[in-house]
């Protein structure tokens, strides 16, 4: 997530360089054309390239509400993923004996699972620091699991049905508990979705070829036939603005792609990590997750 308001131009240019320099090629090439086939090439009326630029612009404003969309939806979906773990264990720490050594293994466990979901949104190692989390045991039998947050859901469904074979538990509190679980299924699920989910291709493409028509019209038009330089340094300036916020509303269309404008799990994830082991009363404590220059992950 990006967490300045003002970013490096380093970064900009980046994202939409090859754009740019596509772009520069053809201001290039239709100032140099007259000059060959003067004869041939008609008067392109500005209007042309006015009417394809406010389409554009209307096309560019949808994609990005959209993509801020499934954005933003992340971010809720986490937001809820916070509560429910901290909830999961109050609810331990309120239903079941002070002592219970069940109470630390299921708060470790989930600290474990929240790592382990954005480990596998993002395409990454999902077992990655597991083993300071939970048993050898259950480390080797995640392995034979294809989604490994499911796996570690299913030993805290075990773990509560311990708990209440034993009489820790009474039937109120297991069903708490049981609503409490079924939220973070929830949750996963809707992360699954938005990463399982693509955003159709073909608008995208339409839309990058929207706009070197934009340019390729703008820059035959009349009224800018000006000296090389000026008319692509326009030419530039203008297409710029487009092409930024097309590439802006592409990566935020996919917020587990373990890149600046992501969803930042892995800082949640820490900070759940933080919560629960102060709600255990720990006093060592990892440190929050710092920034990466202008954007944290």
């Amino acid at each position: 997530m990006i967490t300045k308001q003002i970013f490096p131009l380093k970064y900009i240019f980046n994202e939409i360089k090859i754009s740019l320099l596509i772009v520069t090629l053809i201001g290039v090439v239709v100032d140099i054309l007259p000059v060959f086939w003067s004869d041939y090439l008609p008067d392109i009326p500005i209007s042309i390239a006015t009417t394809l630029g406010i389409a554009i612009s209307i096309l560019i404003s949808f994609k990005v509400n959209q993509s801020y969309d499934r954005w933003w939806e992340a971010r809720k979906i986490w937001g809820a993923i916070v509560n429910d773990s901290r909830t999961l264990v109050l609810q331990l720490k309120m239903y079941t004996e002070a002592n219970d050594p069940l109470i630390k293994t299921m708060a470790y466990r989930q600290i474990a699972w929240c790592y382990s979901l954005g480990q596998s949104l993002r395409g990454k190692n999902p077992y990655a620091n597991l083993e300071e989390l939970i048993s050898n045991r259950e480390l080797n039998h995640l392995q034979t699991h294809k989604n490994v947050p499911l796996g570690l859901l299913d030993f805290q469904t075990e773990s509560i049905k311990k708990l209440f074979d034993e009489g820790k538990l009474d039937g109120f509190s297991r069903l708490q508990l049981e609503e409490t679980l079924e939220r973070l299924t929830a949750s996963m699920g809707k992360c699954e979705r938005i990463k399982n989910t693509v955003f159709p291709t073909t608008y995208r493409k339409g839309l990058h070829l929207a706009i070197y028509l934009f340019v390729i019209f703008l820059a035959m038009s009349e009224p800018l036939r000006l000296v090389v330089v000026l008319e692509v340094l326009i030419l530039v300036i203008v297409s710029m603005v487009f092409f930024f916020l097309e590439k802006a509303a592409f990566r935020l269309q996919d917020p587990f792609e373990n890149l600046p404008t992501d969803t930042p799990v892995t800082s949640i994830a820490r900070t759940i990590d933080i919560n629960i082991r102060q709600l255990l009363g720990e006093t060592e404590l990892p440190k929050p997750i710092e920034p990466e220059d202008f954007y944290i992950l």
